[in-house]
């Protein structure tokens, strides 16, 4: 039945004819509000994370505005609320440390004040997984709104997209094969417009894990944020979420497990970033699902790798839109996807993929010829990963997918900064870098080292990939074959604390193997011996993040936010 304008939440602030409504209608007159705007209309924040210090999201302040217009359309009745903008570039020690803080604070806005719905504003990597699991949490009518990639870079006649090029050019500088004139070039020229990264790193690949769970409007996740067409996608964007509000649809109506499925598919499809895993296991956990990581190599099995987009690829969102963007993408996939799947807009994935087709064949390969005939991602197991380990296959050497070396070992970050580049650094080709403490606590808060620098000394003799295994993440922008996110995690005793300088280690691709070949006595005997390093921090959002945050393999999210007993509705005094 549709919602009536007396059950909609914001009544129980601005309907009451006592004082409290009485004290509620006066400030929103004294903001210059008249009684009909907001009386008996769907109140909507647009929840923005625009920032001064944001690039992804310098222009959301513009898109705001028209999400406005599309809520004044369609009867609402716009607020826009600022949330944390968690930015990439800057934020330290990393940003990863405050996705669970930007949903705490998205669930408690959206719970706090006289809302009906909400449009998500955001982009960058850690705001799409953060403002998902608050709305999920506070199961309103909710719909999410991407900032867009931004345009491609070029230098010297070269397309650049942003992370991964820097990676590839900073190598070459390195090894002396560029100058640092032409760095400096390069930087000049590798991000000239607002949006997030233009390769399908964590940010783009989170936007396209929206749409696939159907929670944008259809095409939303690829639109260029300089594009005409993302303007408009925020008009439609406002006057949705009021028919949306009045329908009643919530995202625990969109979540389930169907949609969680169609969206790990379109995540192998896509070659996405492996933070993807860590943030739909997180996603599900607020939906009361359990994704387990066996599901995510399952599915990888039957999916091939159809998107030729930077790092597993060639080109860049920006052609990937004009290709078709991910409705294409699905329609090449649909035999793959739950096309029942209810979305935002109130239609079946079906229904919203039907009339799309791939414009560009290289771009949005066919089936029969695939950038990969399976997905992009591996999950490992073996006696160094117990709880498991993910490597993004279809950006590493193939011929280092299966291979035994000896362990070369940081104990931290700053380790690796002062001895990765020495000369005096035991490591040959076939070495195997391995940096301990760098997960969800000894980080703290995962950050992005997974892809470890060659050493120099090898630059400069042509190697280009190495084994490498941490339980860091690795930015979606990254390559090369790194092992990531083993769990558990060497500072709460994982087995990854152990390993010692020079000790084999096997990466055994075909049988989903990561083994330290040692003894189980031998292993045993570090075990005991190891003893748990000291908090890094002993007050305030850091502590809280120390004492309740879960391990990789369960999403990384606090474990008193997971789904659970409802949190009453606020009493309004």
């Amino acid at each position: 039945m549709p919602t009536k304008p007396e059950e909609l939440r914001s009544h129980r602030w601005f309907g009451s004819n006592d004082f409290t409504g009485f004290s509620h209608r006066s400030r929103m007159k004294q903001m210059g509000h008249r009684l009909e705007d907001f009386s008996g209309k769907p109140v909507i924040a647009i929840v923005n994370t625009w920032s001064e210090i944001n690039p992804c999201h310098q222009h959301l302040r513009e898109r705001a505005e028209a999400v406005k217009r599309g809520v004044w359309q369609a009867g609402g009745f716009p607020v826009e609320v600022p949330a944390l903008s968690i930015t990439e570039t800057y934020m330290r020690p990393s940003p990863m440390l405050y996705r669970n803080l930007l949903a705490m604070e998205t669930e408690e806005l959206l719970r706090g004040l006289p809302i009906d719905g909400a449009v998500l504003l955001g982009g960058c990597d850690k705001t799409t997984p953060g403002l998902l699991m608050g709305a999920i949490s506070m199961n309103i009518p909710a719909i999410y709104m991407p900032a867009g990639p931004m345009l491609r870079g070029n230098w010297n006649g070269q397309f650049l997209g942003s992370g991964t090029d820097l990676r590839k050019y900073w190598a070459e500088l390195c090894a002396g094969t560029i100058s640092e004139q032409e760095w400096r070039a390069i930087e000049d020229g590798i991000a000239r417009s607002p949006g997030f990264c233009m390769t399908m790193g964590t940010a783009s690949t989170m936007t396209a894990m929206a749409e696939s769970l159907g929670m944008t409007l259809p095409g939303a996740s690829s639109i260029p944020a300089v594009d005409s067409n993302h303007p408009r996608l925020a008009v439609n964007s406002g006057a949705r979420i009021v028919e949306m509000v009045w329908e009643d649809l919530r995202p625990s109506t969109i979540l389930n497990r169907a949609a969680f499925e169609n969206a790990i598919t379109v995540d192998m499809a896509i070659g996405g970033s492996t933070n993807a895993i860590i943030h739909l296991v997180a996603l599900a956990g607020r939906c009361g699902l359990k994704l387990e990581l066996p599901a995510f190599e399952q599915i990888s099995e039957r999916v091939p790798v159809l998107a030729n987009i930077r790092p597993s690829g060639a080109y860049l969102m920006e052609d990937f839109y004009y290709a078709g963007g991910l409705r294409a993408l699905m329609s090449q996939i649909r035999d793959l996807l739950h096309l029942d799947s209810i979305t935002v807009n109130g239609r079946t994935l079906g229904e919203n993929i039907a009339d799309a087709k791939p414009i560009n064949p290289d771009v949005i390969r066919p089936r029969a010829n695939p950038l990969s005939r399976t997905g992009g991602t591996a999950i490992l197991f073996g006696n160094l990963a117990p709880d498991g380990a993910v490597i993004k296959t279809s950006a590493a050497d193939p011929r280092l997918l299966q291979h035994t070396g000896p362990a070369v070992v940081f104990r931290n970050y700053q380790d690796l900064e002062e001895r990765i580049n020495r000369e005096d650094l035991n490591a040959t080709p076939d070495s195997v870098l391995v940096l301990q403490n760098a997960g969800p606590l000894g980080g703290p808060g995962m950050p992005e080292w997974g892809m470890l620098p060659i050493p120099q000394k090898l630059l400069k003799q042509g190697v280009r990939d190495m084994v490498r295994i941490s339980d860091a993440r690795m930015s979606g922008t990254a390559y090369g074959a790194c092992v990531l996110h083993v769990a558990p995690e060497s500072y709460v005793g994982g087995p990854l604390a152990f390993v010692r300088e020079g000790d084999m280690i096997s990466l055994d691709l075909k049988n989903r193997r990561l083994d330290l070949l040692i003894s189980e006595e031998e292993m045993n005997r570090r075990r005991a011996a190891w003893k748990k390093p000291a908090p890094r921090y002993l007050r305030g959002y850091g502590a809280l993040y120390l004492e309740r945050v879960t391990q990789a393999n369960v999403g990384c999210d606090f474990d008193f936010l997971e789904d659970g007993a409802p949190t009453p509705e606020p009493e309004i005094h």
